[in-house]
């Protein structure tokens, strides 16, 4: 898979992740076009259906970027982790490889681990292939 081809969905928290992206930005540093940017408030707001859905619709990838414990919201932080604990077995239920979604504090001057994350998962994606190759949709 080309990186080019590979879609990777960042939810990135206001107080962390997006934060990031737009630091990222200010440096003017790139990061690839294949990649999109989803501000939320908090991340625990997405029930584990999201992330399943979001794969059938033909992304590859999900990263959520959150603020971890510097959450602004009481409980945001451990929600978010419980939460994204109880995709990986729905993942597997469904033939996808739970690399595919990664969990990772990122705060708002973290440019290089930014990057990281973005680089390492288009990497990642380059040998697993997309994710249409793996999903067995549940009748």
């Amino acid at each position: 898979m080309k990186t080019q081809d590979a879609k990777i969905l960042i939810l990135a928290t206001l107080s962390g992740g997006y934060a990031a992206a737009d630091s990222v930005g200010q440096l003017h540093t790139d990061y690839p076009t294949n990649v999109y940017v989803l501000p939320v408030v908090c991340p625990a707001m997405f029930p584990e259906d999201f992330y399943l859905s979001t794969f059938e619709k033909g992304f590859d990838a999900i990263l959520v970027m959150y603020s971890g414990t510097d959450c602004p919201y009481k409980g945001g932080a451990e929600r978010t982790a419980v939460i994204i604990n109880q995709v990986y077995p729905l993942m597997q239920e469904r033939g996808i490889d739970t690399r595919r979604l990664r969990l990772t504090a990122i705060c708002t001057v973290c440019t290089r681990p930014f990057l990281k994350e973005v680089n390492d998962m288009n990497e990642l994606l380059q040998g697993i292939g997309p994710v249409q190759s793996e999903l067995r949709i549940e009748a």
